[in-house]
């Protein structure tokens, strides 16, 4: 369809919805509007008056002037749902729009400085957007949005040179885009996705949000909105966050987290955002990385080090960024950026300070320092006397980090795998320090570590059993226990405890290896003493052998599983 169809073409004017306008801006339609209320108004009441009322009966005859212009106002409001919406109106109304754009532009043009001229038709444009909104309770017809170019346009609005006009865009994007509204129609919902990301709408969204000023209300609405739609399309496709990320959101969100302002919705909604666009994802995290994001988020949770949060959403905000860290440091090349940044510094005084932000501190050092590449942390963890924090948090899980809302076992297997990934990386004088900590005190450790064997072994027997018992049943009926059943068999194991007793396995034949024969003796000891197994012990690990080094290659998962496997010949 050409533009001169668009002008010519005249839509069936009904009533339509009166805007709401935003404190200060008057609207010229608005005036008229209240003049033919006033009118209504004095015919409505003009026969009271007539009827002899005097000065004492004003007071009611205000009431029912009030009534009078509810009722007309709420009469103009119902009049546009009365018009059924279907195919051809929904036409009529993106033809309305793309008139109205066109004549918009066109009077922008020809009268760029002189406002008066081309005003009224940019409050016609904008009744329209907001007409515009009934189509996001259709999501079978965004097809036509896409045929007549629609989607185009709005994206073009996007950078149009009042604000107002482009947070009205953003603001029907977004309803457009609610993830309810688009798993209702997945097939209109994938041809409205598929335009928006072939304009690169998220790279319009970011230079948009870019010139909004938050201290203004309706700017600062609008950017929380931008932020909607970006959530909603990366919910409906998670594969979309490595292109949004590269067109200038991550640059943007860094940039809003570490901005000098005080904290609010905005601030809290980037943090999650970041959080979803970093999750399963190492170009978004590599991303990150080479714009220094470490930094500003080390720097933005250091804040957290002495002083708790505020708020719930300031919490919400903290734990977001822990989380982001966390998937950051799942990319080799970012441990080191923590290392140099003094993450392990920060992550060490937040567990001594005792804070809500020691628990996710915990968590962030455990993704520091698990594997082969977490080598170079496990040795700064020592050098920074690391070890007399992660001791007494392993002797005793703190009763404030049960109130903070971690679990027991979150904390135990946090420990646990911190303690047997420094086992697993430290050389020398560093690995000594390490293991002479378990022959204090008349190997006081050990014997936490065996307390805390045989409550996990505990958990995941009964587990086992409780699994053992629902495959017989399931064989019992003839059903088919496929991979994904096992799958979900063995997450359940996980659940139970699984992971912390590898850990606490692992840790076990470490410390039997290490050369000093009163912690092998001990060992072997406790698990006389309280019926325990060797056995045991070497079937776990060799599980654990069997499942370790998931993505890794071939030759470290071999190199892996003879290293435990001859640890376990001298167990």
């Amino acid at each position: 369809m050409d533009v001169g169809e668009l002008l010519n073409y005249q839509p069936d004017r009904g009533a339509t919805r009166s805007r709401e306008n935003d404190a200060g801006e008057e609207d010229p339609r608005s005036a008229k509007h209240q003049k033919l209320s006033s009118t209504r108004h004095r015919d409505g009441t003009g026969a009271g008056v007539e009827g002899g009322a005097d000065m004492k009966d004003s007071d009611d005859l205000t009431v029912d002037r009030k009534k009078i212009l509810e009722k007309l106002m709420d009469q103009d409001e119902d009049d546009p749902e009365a018009e059924p919406v279907d195919e051809s109106s929904v036409k009529k109304m993106i033809l309305t729009f793309e008139k109205r754009s066109y004549k918009n532009q066109e009077l922008r043009i020809k009268f760029p400085d002189n406002p008066e001229k081309f005003m009224e038709s940019e409050l016609d444009l904008n009744d329209i957007i907001q007409e515009m909104h009934v189509i996001a309770t259709m999501p079978d017809l965004y097809h036509l949005l896409v045929e007549l170019n629609s989607v185009h346009s709005l994206m073009g609005l996007l950078s149009h040179e009042n604000t107002d006009v482009a947070i009205a865009v953003v603001d029907l994007l977004q309803e457009l885009t609610d993830i309810v509204t688009l798993n209702e129609s997945e097939e209109g919902a994938e041809v409205l996705i598929d335009s928006l990301l072939e304009g690169q709408v998220v790279a319009l969204l970011v230079q948009n949000m870019e010139r909004l000023d938050e201290q203004v209300k309706e700017e600062a609405d609008g950017v929380f909105n931008t932020l909607g739609i970006i959530e909603n399309m990366a919910e409906f496709r998670p594969g979309l966050c490595t292109e949004a990320a590269q067109q200038g959101l991550m640059q943007w969100l860094l940039k809003r987290i570490k901005a000098k302002m005080p904290f609010d919705g905005n601030k809290l909604y980037c943090s999650e955002i970041l959080a979803i666009l970093l999750q399963n994802n190492d170009n978004t995290r590599e991303l990150l990385g080479e714009l220094d994001g470490i930094d500003v988020l080390l720097q933005q949770l250091s804040v957290f080090k002495r002083h708790n949060p505020s708020t719930v959403e300031e919490q919400e905000m903290m734990e977001n960024l822990f989380d982001a860290l966390c998937s950051c440091l799942m990319l080799p090349a970012n441990r080191d950026r923590f290392l140099k940044g003094e993450g392990l510094q920060l992550m060490n005084l937040m567990l001594r300070e005792k804070k809500m932000s020691r628990t996710s501190s915990l968590k962030v050092l455990d993704h520091g320092m698990i594997g082969p590449e977490g080598g170079d942390n496990c040795h700064k963890f020592v050098d920074i006397l690391g070890l007399r924090t992660i001791f007494p948090l392993f002797m005793k899980t703190p009763k404030k980090m049960r109130s903070s809302g971690s679990s027991e076992k979150e904390h135990e297997e946090h420990v646990c795998s911190i303690i047997a990934s420094m086992l697993r990386n430290l050389k020398s004088q560093q690995r000594s320090r390490l293991l002479n900590k378990f022959t204090e005190n008349d190997c006081e450790k050990v014997d936490r570590l065996m307390e805390l064997h045989f409550k996990y072994l505990e958990a995941v027997q009964q587990a086992d059993k409780r699994i053992e018992g629902e495959k017989h049943e399931m064989v019992r009926r003839g059903e088919i226990l496929d991979d994904n059943m096992e799958d979900e068999f063995y997450l359940r194991r996980l659940d139970a405890g699984l992971f912390v007793l590898q850990s606490i396995c692992y840790i076990m034949v470490e410390i039997s290896n290490s050369g000093l024969s009163q912690l092998q003796q001990r060992v072997h000891q406790i698990l006389n003493l309280r019926g325990g197994s060797v056995k045991v012990v070497r079937h776990i690990m060799r599980e654990y052998a069997e499942s370790i080094g998931d993505g890794k290659s071939e030759e470290f998962k071999e190199a892996e599983r003879k290293r435990i496997m001859d640890l376990l010949e001298n167990f």
